[in-house]
């Protein structure tokens, strides 16, 4: 599971340095795609048929969930590690997501996150400041 967060940069052609720490979990490959609060995901091509399986189970006939899947499904970009270690953004999701210079790579449960600095220090702040519901996390430490 991959954990932690580095600083890296994204150069003039969009592509960013995999951290050492998480090159193994996506090194079969990967999907970009646009996430929650306005960063990136990156899913392993593994987790990713996980993903495709359960936007495939959303109801067509909910407007919300079709909404979602467009949102998320016409966003996503295959891609690879290059000899670099590098990955190549597409522009849309440098863009969507405001990559731009300095750009924060972090561990998630399944997945990766590429954030601008500005916008992950003030999801940190944010859940500082409001943290989840006690109910949420009743049983996150045993």
């Amino acid at each position: 599971m991959p954990f932690g967060e580095y600083p890296y940069t994204i150069d003039d052609k969009g592509r960013v340095v995999m951290p050492p720490a998480f090159r193994e979990f996506v090194e079969d490959g990967m999907i970009l795609t646009r996430g929650m609060e306005g960063c990136l995901y990156v899913f392993p091509l593994a987790s990713w048929r996980r993903v495709e399986e359960q936007l495939e189970g959303l109801p067509l006939t909910d407007a919300a969930s079709r909404a979602f899947v467009r949102f998320f499904y016409s966003g996503a970009s295959k891609a690879r590690l290059d000899n670099q270690s590098r990955v190549s953004v597409p522009q849309t999701l440098r863009a969507f997501a405001e990559l731009d210079g300095d750009v924060i790579v972090a561990g998630a449960p399944g997945r990766l996150e590429l954030w601008s600095p500005a916008r992950w220090e003030a999801a940190i702040l944010a859940v500082q400041s409001d943290p989840p519901q006690p109910d949420l996390l009743a049983n996150f430490v045993a």
